[in-house]
């Protein structure tokens, strides 16, 4: 069996991740051929050979559109700055392409409706890359919930925070600039929000504030730029089963390192998950009420799937990159027809959806509906 042939479009971090992704696919799930890394496109064709060999890639070019176009490629890898997504995901889609794009899906919500329209007209598999919503646990959390064992749920509250842009004397760069979006709350509030909606459903109404801590921000050349994002958004949710929720996000909170925290409040119980601690989660229930009183926790084990692909014993522990191996396999699944957890354009524009409402919240002051 001819394994899918993959085209890459930008090699900085999340490229890395990509490639790194489709390398190991097949060894570590081995129920699917190793796929073909076939064509990278980078800003120049220098640095794209230069990356081309270094990640195993066949061909190279300093124009992403002969990725796109290239006749071996089944799939597209877009991990580009957000602006960028619109016109390269709908390119490949047109030119018959599956396409596995990093999120969020575009600044303007237009271009998120586009892109979602181009995935139905081209029939081909589009999803975005949620990789946390692929964590064995937050697996197990859905499990949880499904079964009954908190109750039912009636209240939620999320943080995601950070500190790359906590230093008032950063240089300023693209993530303050407004052509990439509102800043925290579609930088990486998406990804809470994309868990939330994995385990609680889709969102109805949304009140938000956002804020920037910092004004301005000094340039390479000495002077000071007005800093156009919000690196805070607080943010109050209802969801449209009822369960009422809150998300607070910060790009400036020094000491956080990719901090998402949950707390899942049921009438039977509670669950609590820290993502700086992304193999162990907290359970209590009112069943062990009484002198030893207080949560458990849970570790990461086999018994949570696909951990056991990975590591045949409890306790050790996946990374950022096991996840995004996952998210590999499950899109292979999705292109295969068979059942998948992913987010695909459709999702993802429900997803979208509200990171506009909550942004037109904080500039009318008043709670917004999600509207279909």
């Amino acid at each position: 069996m001819t394994g899918l042939g993959v085209g890459l479009i930008g090699t900085g971090y999340m490229g890395k991740c990509h490639a790194l992704a489709w390398n190991a696919v097949a060894p570590v799930f081995g129920d699917v051929a190793h796929p073909r890394l076939v064509h990278l496109a980078d800003v120049s064709p220098e640095l794209a050979a230069h990356q081309a060999k270094a990640l195993g890639f066949s061909r190279a070019t300093g124009d992403w559109r002969d990725a796109i176009t290239d006749p071996e490629v089944d799939v597209v890898s877009i991990t580009t700055p957000n602006a960028f997504h619109p016109q390269m995901a709908i390119a490949a889609l047109e030119a018959g392409k599956h396409v596995w794009c990093e999120k969020p899906m575009a600044p303007d919500f237009h271009d998120a409706m586009r892109m979602a329209a181009g995935a139905r007209a081209a029939r081909k598999v589009a999803i975005l890359g949620y990789n946390y919503i692929q964590n064995p646990l937050i697996r197990h959390i859905g499990k949880l919930i499904g079964e009954g064992t908190v109750g039912m749920v009636h209240s939620i509250r999320a943080e995601m925070d950070e500190d790359f842009m906590a230093d008032p004397d950063a240089l300023f760069y693209w993530k303050s600039e407004a052509s990439s979006g509102y800043g925290a709350l579609d930088d990486f509030g998406v990804h809470p929000l994309s868990i939330l909606t994995m385990l609680i459903g889709p969102v109805a109404e949304v009140m938000a504030d956002l804020a920037r801590p910092f004004r301005t921000r000094p340039t390479a050349g000495g002077g000071p730029r007005e800093v156009e994002t919000w690196d805070i958004a607080n943010i109050l949710i209802r969801f449209a089963s009822g369960v009422s929720g809150a998300i607070q996000l910060s790009r400036a909170a020094w000491g956080r390192k990719g901090r998402i925290v949950l707390q899942i409040f049921g009438s039977e119980g509670t669950i609590t998950y820290d993502q700086e601690r992304m193999n162990e989660l907290q359970l209590f229930t009112r069943l062990g009420k009484g002198s030893e009183e207080g949560f458990r926790t849970i570790l990461a084990a086999p018994v949570h799937p696909p951990y056991d692909k990975f590591i045949p014993a409890p306790g050790h522990g996946l990374g950022f990159n096991e996840l995004k191996i996952i998210e590999a396999r499950e899109f292979m699944r999705q292109i295969a027809g068979d059942p998948a957890h992913i987010i695909d354009f459709e999702k993802g524009l429900e997803i979208e959806r509200a990171v506009h409402a909550m942004a037109e919240s904080h500039r009318t002051g008043n709670w917004v509906s999600v509207g279909g």
